[in-house]
């Protein structure tokens, strides 16, 4: 009984990590219509700037709440700058944002030195319920996923900033024509789920360490996660991410981790083969 209370702790737990990196990418694919490659690169990066304000002597929690702002705020730079630039063509903006996801990890290779650094959890220990002891930390990623994703759900569905982000997917020609600042909105979305990955990464690195392939398998499994949900809804993205996170979090415990690893995404693949829309498919929010 123990034992199965801790398997559905770790499978909780795991799949509340995808479904925080995945809120970033699903949110910028359905608002936008493209894939952020550099996704897996921005949760690097919030991994980053927690460990840098921990290694300056700063108080952990100070990067964790830095980093989505940095984050973000170099996502709205680089949406201005470049992304903007192939909303015409998804098929280049998926290589686009490769490119500067390869950018910023080597870049970050280069500063750690390729070593593995260790950032300690801001809060320790464990919660005991009888004899079985499961990670506070982890119980802590649990709620802030929870938190986070309510406060999406309203600030997209309930919010004048939300209504503008539908009007401007809907028809961004009737979005301009009504005072819309689409260029605007456009920035702040893709800021919005770069900021996102930047808070997975400061909340998963005291978890998985600091070193720069950190974001690569969360990218990959967050695609997958967008494309079994479906693209262009909220609930989708986060719907597949709920799966793939439990697959990948719960057939290690039966199964050799690499086999469990490539039967997530033979079965993904086989789902989007036969439900090519996805879980749930929609235009909007």
């Amino acid at each position: 009984m123990a034992n199965a209370f801790v398997a559905a702790f770790e499978i909780l737990s795991f799949g509340a990590i995808i479904v925080l990196i995945v809120l970033g990418l699903g949110i910028i694919a359905s608002m936008m219509g493209i894939f952020n490659f550099a996704q897996g690169e921005f949760v690097l990066l919030g991994a980053y700037i927690t460990y840098l304000a921990y290694s300056h002597g700063l108080p952990i929690w100070a990067g964790m709440v830095a980093a989505p702002f940095a984050v973000g705020a170099l996502g709205f730079v680089l949406e201005g700058l470049i992304i903007r630039r192939f909303y015409a063509a998804p098929i280049v903006a998926m290589l686009g944002t490769y490119a500067l996801g390869l950018i910023i990890r080597e870049s970050v290779r280069g500063l750690i030195g390729g070593f593995y650094l260790t950032v300690p959890e801001p809060i320790g220990g464990s919660i005991d319920i009888g004899t079985v002891h499961i990670s506070t930390w982890r119980f802590i990623i649990i709620v802030i996923t929870l938190l986070v994703m309510g406060a999406c759900y309203l600030l997209l569905s309930r919010t004048s900033f939300g209504l503008r982000v539908r009007a401007t997917l809907e028809n961004p020609a009737l979005a301009r024509a009504s005072g819309i600042s689409t260029p605007l909105i456009y920035g702040a979305t893709f800021a919005f789920g770069a900021a996102l990955a930047g808070l997975a990464g400061a909340l998963i690195v005291p978890v998985f360490s600091l070193f720069a392939d950190l974001g690569i398998r969360f990218l990959i499994q967050g695609f997958v996660a967008v494309m079994v949900g479906g693209v262009g809804s909220f609930i989708g993205p986060v719907a597949g991410a709920g799966v793939i996170g439990t697959l990948s979090a719960a057939l290690p415990w039966v199964m050799a981790p690499v086999i469990a690893d490539v039967l997530v995404f033979v079965l993904a693949i086989a789902f989007i083969k036969f439900r090519p829309q996805g879980l749930i498919a929609g235009k909007g929010v």
